[in-house]
This record gives structure tokens, C-alpha cells and sequence, in this order.
């Protein structure tokens, strides 16, 4: 309950209120009682000396009886309703409205009796041994020429004080009671009316805690509270403005961070990983969730990763390193960064993929070799006959001829490999347009069969075309398409051995046309499958045999172009089958 402020200014309220109503009452109590006292004081000392003025004459002349002045104390007991008791001047009881006079000692010491002698009337209040309870007695002094005749004694019990004061305690505790409850109800309702805005205010502040940042109070007042109100309004506008923008700043981040093809990996001075994004997770085949939180050692288990860090952790200094996975046959070039005041004791470690790089410098120096080697055989042949006709063989006619003849045929292999070249170059830049139209896939592979069936047939080879009439049309360029096939045909033709099959075919799937061809040749390694649609890469069976190693790329070129893609199966010295996809119409 202590924990609200409404109660705690409540309560403490509540508490001192508590406090003075009860000392209040123990003060009016006791003045009560002491006035009501002072005032019976005084009237049983004016009673007194209307007895004492009545007693002059008897206790003057002393005519009365014991037995007389006993019925005369009696009878003033009875008008006045107090225990009247009329003493001798040398303090014997004379008469007694309760007691038996012959029964009570002498009562010239009592207090009211000697205050009586010395100032002519006095009061007292004490245990009364006659009667067993406390009482309340004036006294006055019966005098007449200055003789003292005797005393005039009233006596009134004190328990008829203590029940008045008991009924004025009692007035006194049920109006307090009301009171008290109208005060709990009023220091409530003040408390929870001053503590509202308090308790709204948290509320809001809950709200915002919760993320709820469009919570927004109405200021009621103009005093402190209401000051607060707008003041927490303020602040509530410019931290929804302050994350909006830390929002907007961490979504660019976490979309560079998304799509980044580096991986970025943050780890913290004890080596656990802080971040760890999607590039990363393809690098080292480990998702974030078994990444985050746990160890650089554990995550990864690259000692070659550890040890950078633990460098660039030692040096405080920017470590470079190239590392290579050999599971997955990635080459990457490794920095770590130490992240300084940004995140102390952080390091930042970002991998670059050279995997592809490394392939085009590979491509690159094959290709420089494969077209040096290329270009040499007819250069040579071609210094090698200019030298002999130099040499006197143009003295010879036929022999002049012949030699002629044959650098004709170099010249005509160069023009053809620099057609190609252009060709390929052409395509590969987008400047050879597509005349695209709806073709019937057997029409394509008729064409492209007749263009090479006689060719076939001097090699002692069967072609068969497998291909429904129905099949549905593709959206192509026939003349590009026909192209592609002839060039697969071409190398079927040439690295199957004689007496073997070529089967061209199509079917459809998943709204593509699937072409395919199929020969019972030599079959390509493995290790060149992936590479035969670079430009000039010949396999170690095809060095030796003619061409110029480019129409695989033109067809990869012609594929693409089209929307597809190219991609070849074999099993060595069992055949090979070349497949490309083209979009339906």
C-alpha cells in the first residue's frame, strides 16, 4: 500500500488528524472534567452556606436533639440531592443525611474542615473511609459574633463526575468517529484527485516502456503537475522523433547488412559473437541463431578466423589475411578492425568473397593460352610455307600451288576464329538484336538436322529426332536457336566415335521447352564439365581435334539471351547430353 503515493500523502494525513482529534479530546476531556469540578465546587460551597445559615439558631441555642439534627441534615439531603453532615465546632459529627453519627470519628482533621477554619470554607476530594468510594465535600463555618458555632459539610460522590465525563467521552468519541470517516473520505479523495495526474503519467510511461510511443496526456492544471504533463509530452514527442530516426537508421543498416555480399561478423573483447549477417551465414554454412552469442571458436572452427582476430585484438591495430575454405572452394580476403570508442574491446571482421575473382583470373590466363595456342598452329604453318616458297618452291608450279592452297586454308581458319571472336563479342555486349517470334520447337531441330545430316552420315553416325508435334511454341529467335543446336550437333559429330547415335529431342516442364542432344561419344571429365562453356577451353580430347573452342560460349550467350540456360551431363567414355531451356510463348 506504501509503494502508491496516494497513500503515503493519504495515510500520514489521516495519521496527524488522528493525532490531534485524540489529544484534543484528552485535553477537552480533561478541562471538561475539571470545569464541571470547579463548578460543582462552587455550588456545594453555596449550598454549604445555606445549611450553615440555617444552623446559627439551633447550634446557638443548642436546643435540638442528636436525634433533631439528623432529621434536619435528612431533610436538606433531600431538596438539595447531596449528603449534608453538620459538625460541632470541635469536629464531632452532629448530623448525617447518610451515616450513623454515633458511628463517625471526629472529623476536625479532614482537609475541607481545616481549610474551613482558616479562610471560612473549604473543599476537598477524597477516599471516603464512611462510605467506601471517592467523594467531593465543602465545607463552611457556622459562625454568628464572630463564634465559631460549628460546620456546615456537602458531600457528593465523585462517580456522578467520572459518568458525566464518560457520557461527554462517549459525545465526544462518536462525533470524532464521523469525523474521522469524513476525513479518510476527504484525504482519499484529495490524495486521488492530487495523485491522478501522477498515475496517469505513469500509465503513459508504462505505455512508452511497452513501445506504445503515441501515448499523450491533456494537462488538466497549470500548477507543478500540469508543468510535468507538458514537459512529458515534450519528451515523449522527441523520443518517438529520436527512434524514428534510430528506427530509419538501423533498417538502412540492417538492409546493407541483408544484402551485402561481404561478410561482416562483430565480435566482442571476450570473442563472442555480437553480429552476424546473411552473407556470413553463406560463407561458413552456419545460421545466425548458431552463431550469435556464442564463440568465434565454437561458431566457425576456422583457426585461421581465430587467429586474426586474436591478432587484430593484441595489436589493436587493422589485420589483413586471405583464407581459403576448402569445403566449399571459397577464397577470402579477411580483415579485422578494431572498433575503438565505437564499441570498445568490438572487433569487426569483414570477409570478401574472391572466389569469383580468382575463377576470372583463371579464365583469363586460359584464355590467353588457349588463344596463343590457338593462333600459333596456323602462324606457324603459315611462316613455315611462306619460307619454303621463298625458298624456291615458287620455281615449282604445282608444288607453289599446293603450298598456296594450304596457307589459304590457315587464312580461312584465323578469319574464322576472329568471326567468331566478334561475334561472341557481339553478343556478350547486347548489340546482336533478337527477332523474336513464336517457333515450333520440331521445326527448329528439322532445320538444324538437315543443315547436318549429311555430315553425320559421312561419319558413319545415326541421328534421330525424338519431338512431338504438339509440343507448344517458343517465344525465340529460330535462326539464333537453330544456331545453338547446330553447334551441339557439331561437337556430338565430332567426339563420337563412328557407328554411334545422336538423338535431338524437346518436351516441356514447368512452362519451359527442354532441347536436348544426346550422343554415345567419348564423354567430358568431370573435372572440365564445369568449364566447357568458357571461351576457348577445350578439353585434353579436344586439343587435338579442329575448331576454335567457341561455340559452347556462343550457344551459353545465345541461351541466356533468350531467357534460359545451358547445361551439359556426361559420364566419360560413355556419351554426353547437352540440355538448354527456353520459355514457352
Amino acid at each position: 500500500m506504501f509503494h502508491s503515493i496516494r497513500w503515503r500523502i493519504a495515510i500520514p494525513y489521516v495519521i496527524l488528524i488522528l493525532l490531534i482529534m485524540l489529544a484534543s479530546g484528552v485535553y477537552l476531556s480533561n478541562f471538561m472534567r475539571q470545569t464541571y469540578k470547579n463548578e460543582l465546587k462552587s455550588e456545594l460551597i453555596a449550598e454549604a452556606r445555606l445549611v450553615a445559615d440555617d444552623l446559627i439558631p439551633p447550634l446557638q441555642s443548642g436546643s435540638l436533639t442528636p436525634a433533631q439534627l439528623n432529621a434536619l441534615a435528612s431533610h436538606w439531603s433531600e431538596l438539595l440531592n447531596r449528603r449534608v453532615t453538620i459538625i460541632a465546632a470541635n469536629g464531632t459529627v452532629l448530623g448525617d443525611s447518610s451515616e450513623n453519627p454515633a458511628n463517625m470519628e471526629n472529623h476536625l482533621n479532614r482537609p475541607e474542615i481545616q481549610q474551613a477554619l482558616s479562610q471560612g470554607e473549604g473543599n476537598s476530594a477524597r477516599y471516603s473511609q464512611t462510605v467506601g468510594y471517592e467523594m467531593m465535600y465543602a465545607a463552611v463555618v457556622v459562625r454568628n459574633a464572630g463564634k465559631t458555632l460549628g460546620f456546615a459539610r456537602i458531600s457528593v460522590p465523585l462517580r456522578q463526575v467520572d459518568a458525566y465525563i464518560t457520557q461527554l467521552q462517549s459525545t465526544l468519541v462518536g462525533i470524532g468517529a464521523g469525523t474521522l470517516l469524513l476525513i479518510i473520505l476527504l484525504a482519499t479523495w484529495i490524495a486521488g484527485r492530487t495523485t491522478r495526474p501522477l498515475r496517469e503519467l505513469t500509465g503513459a510511461a508504462g505505455a512508452i516502456a511497452r513501445g506504445d510511443l503515441e501515448s499523450h496526456l491533456i494537462p488538466e492544471t497549470s500548477d507543478e503537475v500540469g508543468k510535468l504533463t507538458q514537459a512529458f509530452n515534450l519528451m515523449a514527442e522527441r523520443l518517438h522523433a529520436q527512434i524514428d530516426a534510430l528506427e530509419t537508421e538501423r533498417s538502412k543498416m540492417a538492409a546493407v547488412l541483408q544484402q551485402m555480399t561481404d561478410g561482416v561478423i562483430i565480435v566482442d573483447g571476450g570473442g563472442l559473437i555480437q553480429l552476424f549477417n546473411p552473407a556470413a551465414e553463406s560463407l561458413f554454412a552456419v545460421t545466425g541463431s548458431d552463431a550469435l552469442g556464442h564463440s568465434l571458436v565454437e561458431a566457425l572452427r576456422n583457426h585461421q578466423v581465430v587467429d586474426l582476430w586474436q591478432n587484430c585484438l593484441e595489436t589493436g591495430e587493422t589485420q589483413v589475411t586471405t583464407l581459403e575454405i576448402s569445403t566449399k572452394r571459397l577464397y577470402l580476403q579477411s580483415v579485422a578492425t578494431p572498433l575503438g570508442q565505437a564499441l570498445p574491446g568490438s572487433t569487426l571482421l569483414l570477409f570478401q568473397n574472391l572466389t569469383r575473382v580468382r575463377q576470372l583470373e583463371t579464365i583469363r590466363r586460359d584464355f590467353i593460352s588457349n588463344i596463343s595456342h590457338e593462333l600459333r598452329t596456323p602462324l606457324a604453318s603459315l611462316k613455315a610455307l611462306t619460307e619454303t616458297l621463298q625458298e624456291g618452291a615458287l620455281d615449282d608450279p604445282p608444288a607453289a600451288r599446293r603450298f598456296l592452297q594450304r596457307m589459304e586454308t590457315e587464312v580461312d581458319s584465323l578469319s574464322l576464329m576472329v568471326s567468331e571472336l566478334l561475334e561472341l563479342a557481339r553478343i556478350e555486349s547486347g548489340r546482336v538484336p533478337l527477332q523474336l517470334s513464336p517457333s515450333r520447337p520440331l521445326a527448329i531441330i528439322s532445320d538444324a538436322v538437315d543443315r547436318l545430316g549429311l555430315q553425320a552420315e559421312r561419319a558413319g553416325l545415326e541421328m534421330q529426332i525424338d519431338c512431338p508435334e504438339d509440343l507448344p511454341s517458343v517465344l525465340a529467335d529460330p535462326v539464333r536457336l537453330e544456331q545453338v543446336l547446330v553447334n551441339l550437333m557439331h561437337n556430338a559429330i565430332k567426339f563420337t566415335p563412328s557407328g554411334g547415335k545422336i538423338l535431338i529431342s524437346a518436351r516441356t516442364m514447368d512452362g519451359q521447352i527442354i532441347f536436348f542432344v544426346k550422343d554415345t561419344g567419348v564423354g567430358i571429365p568431370s573435372t572440365d564439365l564445369p568449364r566447357i562453356f568458357e571461351r576457348f577451353y577445350k578439353a585434353d580430347r579436344a586439343r587435338s581435334s579442329g575448331g576454335t573452342g567457341l561455340g559452347l560460349a556462343i550457344s551459353r550467350h545465345l541461351v541466356e539471351a533468350h531467357g534460359g540456360r545451358i547445361w551439359a551431363e556426361s559420364t566419360e567414355g560413355q556419351g554426353s547430353t547437352f540440355y538448354f531451356s527456353i520459355p514457352q510463348a
